[in-house]
C-alpha cells in the first residue's frame, strides 16, 4: 500500500480514505510513490474555522515567544536538511543538491522572522508640522493563506507562513498537489517546534477539486492571500 501525504488541520495530522485521495505520479519514474489526500469542503471549512478560532490567542501572545518558536522552528529545519531535500528529490525530480538549495533559500526567511521582535517595531515622529505628531502600528491582519506552485515545494511556503504567523497571524496553506510532501514536513516541524494549535493549518486538491479555490478567495480576505 502506498504511503499517504498528511493533512494538518488545527495542528494535528490527519489521513485522507483513498476514496479522496490522489495518486501522486513523479515526474523521473512516473510512479506511485503516494496518496495526496483531497480536502472536502466540510475540512476546508474546518481548517478556516481553525485559523479564526486561535486568531485571538495567538495574536495576544508575545512577539518574543512567537521568535522562540522561529527559533526552534530552523534549528529542526537544520535538523531534517537531507529529510526535506530527499522527499523533494522523490517528489519533483530536482537533483539532490539542488533540493538542498531550495530547503536552504527558504531557511533564510525564517531566520529573518526570528528577528520579528525589531522588524515589528513602529514608527513615531514629532512635530512633523505644527501642533502633528504621526506614528504607526504594526498589527496583525488574521487569517491569512498561501497557494503554492509546484517548482519550489519548500521555498515558497518557508517565504509564506513563518513571517506571516511570526506577525501574529494564523495560516491556511495549500501546496502543489505535485510535490505536497515538504509542505507536511515543514508542518510537522512547526508543531515540533511549538506551534499552538490552529495556527497552520495544511489543504489539499488539484485542478479537479473547484471548489478548494474558489472557498480560499470567499472565506479569506483577498488581501491576506
Amino acid at each position: 500500500m502506498r504511503p499517504q501525504i498528511l493533512a494538518a488541520r488545527s495542528s494535528q495530522l490527519s489521513t485522507a480514505t483513498e476514496r479522496s485521495s490522489s495518486p501522486h505520479q513523479p515526474p523521473a519514474t512516473q510512479e506511485v510513490v503516494s496518496q495526496v489526500p483531497l480536502t472536502t469542503t466540510e475540512e476546508f471549512k474546518a481548517a478556516v474555522a481553525a485559523a479564526k478560532d486561535a486568531f485571538p490567542s495567538w495574536r495576544s501572545t508575545p512577539v518574543t515567544t512567537h521568535q522562540h518558536v522561529m527559533l526552534k522552528f530552523q534549528e529542526l529545519i537544520r535538523r531534517d536538511m537531507d529529510k526535506l531535500a530527499l522527499n523533494i528529490t522523490t517528489e519533483q525530480g530536482k537533483t539532490l543538491k539542488d533540493a538542498q538549495g531550495d530547503v536552504f533559500r527558504g531557511l533564510e526567511v525564517v531566520e529573518h522572522a526570528c528577528g520579528m521582535g525589531t522588524l515589528q517595531m513602529g514608527e513615531y515622529v514629532s512635530n512633523v508640522a505644527n501642533g502633528i505628531d504621526t506614528y504607526s502600528i504594526r498589527e496583525p491582519l488574521g487569517v491569512c493563506a498561501g497557494i503554492c506552485p509546484f517548482n519550489f515545494p519548500a521555498m515558497i511556503p518557508l517565504w509564506m507562513f513563518p513571517i506571516a504567523v511570526t506577525c501574529g497571524n494564523t495560516f491556511v496553506l495549500k501546496p502543489s498537489e505535485k510535490d505536497p510532501g515538504a509542505s507536511v514536513i515543514l508542518a510537522e516541524l512547526a508543531m515540533e517546534a511549538g506551534l499552538p494549535k490552529g495556527v497552520l493549518n495544511i489543504v489539499h486538491g488539484t485542478t479537479v477539486c473547484p471548489y478548494l479555490f474558489p472557498h480560499l478567495c470567499y472565506h479569506i480576505s483577498s488581501h491576506s492571500i
